[in-house]
């Protein structure tokens, strides 16, 4: 029997299978509003297979996108948006999730296919926010702006629309709820010594750093049903010196686990440009980083990057490595790759979708 389609349960949610979609930006939203593309893309998947679709990174303020054509959950109009999108996924028997964020000092940036450069103002842009107002990056071809260092205050603010995007993902239909704390982006850029240099409470030692995370976490979980598993995406690592490592971030996860987290979805990389330009070379070393988290915090553990054929899905949970095995890229290429793996495993393809099987040509 294939480990990889057994199902799994988490909560109240049961997943048909181990094989998840990793949250991708589509920069495809206008004001943040889901549009028909997001019906195509996110219901290609739920009816080819997947057992979990993670949504893509969600701006919880307009400020937090990436981009401006980033998806948001800052308002009902929002949330009217994505109502028959998920309501479609979970029909199709996906489990459907929603990766909450906020990008932080990397945010305010054109498209990737408009060159991804750094908008001024004039531009469409805004002013960007960080721990410090240290540039993400002044010497590179994107040459961002300065952010602005955010106040205990606008912290405070920052946690309070964390807690009511996850209302309003609530409403929208996710079933699972993921935080963003990768990337660099601002959850991630507060954790990390190679961003955050400040010197007050959400500074300095582990317990300064991590501060920002524990009480958004915190907060967020009073209004996140029980019942409905929370997932934060960290960078198990930033594979530079003087950056987090994969102790860290365990230690991290335990402190979470005991405030409700239930899942961790392992990715690396990307605080800094240094960082962001390893990831490249260093993705597939997550997937043993994940099975170390998953052994020393005993959490439910998402193992994410080079995870693109059905043997090697197969071998992460089979093996142990982890409990879910995220794609990205293949997803993209083949939004069926779920019913195919199962077919190429020798699993019951008919069991992983909601139409006859032979819709489909493996």
């Amino acid at each position: 029997m294939s480990a990889l389609f057994t199902p799994l349960k988490i909560k109240d949610v049961t997943l048909r299978n181990r094989l998840g979609m990793a949250p991708m930006c589509q920069y495809s939203s206008v004001d943040g509003v889901a549009q028909p593309w997001h019906m195509t893309h996110i219901g290609a998947r739920a009816v080819g297979g997947a057992g979990l679709i993670i949504a893509e990174a969600t701006a919880v303020t307009p400020d937090g996108r990436i981009t401006p054509a980033c998806a948001g959950l800052w308002n009902d109009a929002q949330v009217e948006a994505l109502i028959p999108i998920n309501a479609y996924a979970k029909s199709q028997g996906a489990v459907i999730g929603v990766q909450i964020a906020h990008a932080g000092r990397k945010g305010s940036s054109a498209r990737p296919w408009d060159g991804g450069a750094h908008l001024k103002d004039d531009e469409g842009g805004w002013q960007t926010i960080s721990p410090t107002d240290e540039v993400f990056d002044q010497d590179g071809t994107r040459l961002f702006k300065a952010p602005h260092a955010m106040s205990v205050a606008e912290i405070k603010a920052m946690q309070d629309a964390f807690v009511a995007s996850t209302k309003r993902a609530l409403a929208a239909g996710y079933e699972l709820l993921e935080l963003h704390g990768a990337h660099g982006y601002l959850l991630h850029s507060f954790f990390t010594p190679l961003v955050n240099t400040r010197t007050d409470q959400y500074g300095g030692d582990f317990e300064g750093r991590s501060r920002m995370m524990r009480e958004t976490v915190e907060a967020v979980r009073k209004v996140w049903p029980e019942r409905l598993p929370l997932a934060v995406r960290l960078s198990v690592t930033d594979w530079i010196d003087g950056g987090l490592t994969i102790d860290d971030n365990i230690q991290l996860m335990k402190v979470l686990r005991d405030l409700g987290v239930d899942m961790v979805d392992c990715s690396g990389g990307g605080a800094t440009p240094a960082a962001r330009a390893s990831i490249g070379t260093r993705t597939a070393d997550q997937v043993g980083l994940a099975a170390q988290m998953r052994k020393e915090t005993g959490l439910i553990t998402a193992a994410v990057g080079c995870i693109d054929t059905a043997a090697k899905a197969e071998g992460v949970i089979a093996s142990g490595q982890a409990d879910i095995a995220l794609m990205a890229r293949q997803f993209l290429r083949d939004p069926f790759a779920a019913m195919h793996f199962a077919q190429e495993l020798g699993a019951d393809a008919k069991s992983q979708v909601s139409i006859p099987v032979g819709h489909f040509v493996a």
